[in-house]
């Protein structure tokens, strides 16, 4: 029953959701200084042709008949038409998140893998030199501009060393795999084209750790926060007082106990590196969503913009909504409650 009480929650918000973020976009898409119409025809172009074009793509008419229609095509999953592409928004977005999806999940595991130990050894040895490195870390991972990073990264390992790739999701002589997901990794390693799935790794590896270095101090903050309030617990001190060793205690007891509050924290990283793989992508010139939307901005492509929005809410609120449930099945104390 709790389960269906928070789909409907869920739902009803993403609703409310979908049409904030698309009001929110239109009005501000709109009020920037520039005409689609002009850019697409040409500096040259007469005002007759500009005029054409602009009732061609409906600018001509009042803002409130441009949304009204924008929304009347939103409800039947009509993202609109990109004014710089010509193609359907959403046609335009299933063929680029494919490749925002694989470095927002690549990002995501390397923040855990690093995050998550370093949260346990600052809590463990608390107040000490381990902790105040952890934590001097984690300020630093929270602290450092994306774009910063990524070019530090560039400069040293692609451009100085030369030991990872600099922009593209393959090398220039390496075919794409099958597309099954249109991500890389997963689809060659599903055909066996290991030689590809090698490659679009060794691609993966500077744009992932730009994108992921801001949340490992992020998680490694909440962990180490949660896994203190773990071990100050009786159930761990009855645990040591039976004579389980230290590690058991702690990886096997304190630590999934600590690991269901830090949920939060990775459902919502999920969705702040779905936003901050813009910046991440324009930088290592990665093809996903983030360029296409910057292309679309620098274009004036209000329905690419407002396409992109709408996408990233919703996968927002499908990911609390994975979140909510995932508290339900982690801890049996919230099925309980009404």
């Amino acid at each position: 029953m709790n389960i269906l009480v928070v789909l409907r929650r869920r739902l009803m918000f993403l609703v409310l959701v979908i049409f904030g973020v698309s009001l929110i976009t239109f009005t501000i898409s709109h009020m920037i200084p520039g005409d689609p119409a002009r850019l697409l025809a040409g500096d040259r172009a007469s005002d007759e042709l500009v005029a054409q074009m602009r009732e061609n793509l409906g600018l001509d008419q009042p803002l409130y008949v441009q949304y009204g229609r924008y929304i009347a095509g939103l409800v039947q999953g009509d993202l609109g038409t990109s004014i710089r592409t010509g193609r359907p928004v959403l046609e335009d977005i299933v063929a680029y998140f494919p490749a925002t999806l694989e470095l927002v999940i690549v990002a995501l595991i390397f923040s855990i893998l690093v995050g998550v130990p370093l949260g346990v050894a600052s809590a463990v040895w608390r107040n000490g030199i381990i902790d105040q490195l952890a934590r001097t870390f984690a300020a630093i991972g929270i602290s450092t501009p994306a774009f910063w990073l990524g070019l530090l990264l560039l400069v040293a390992f692609y451009g100085r060393l030369g030991w990872f790739p600099g922009s593209g999701r393959l090398d220039a002589g390496i075919a794409p795999p099958p597309t099954i997901t249109g991500m890389y990794v997963f689809d060659s390693l599903v055909t066996g084209q290991f030689k590809t799935m090698i490659n679009a790794i060794w691609h993966l590896v500077l744009p992932a750790l730009c994108l992921g270095f801001v949340h490992v101090g992020v998680i490694a903050r909440q962990i180490r926060s949660a896994m203190l309030d773990q071990l100050s617990e009786d159930y761990v001190r009855t645990a040591r007082a039976s004579g389980l060793s230290k590690a058991r205690v702690i990886l096997i007891h304190a630590l999934p106990n600590a690991a269901i509050p830090s949920v939060t924290v990775l459902g919502l990283a999920f969705g702040d590196l779905l936003y901050g793989a813009v910046l991440t992508e324009t930088i290592f010139a990665w093809p996903g969503m983030g360029a296409y939307v910057v292309n679309s901005i620098q274009a004036l492509d209000f329905p690419a913009v407002m396409g992109f929005t709408v996408i990233v809410s919703m996968a927002y609120v499908l990911v609390n909504l994975a979140v909510d449930l995932a508290y339900i099945a982690l801890d049996p104390r919230i099925k309980e409650v009404g």
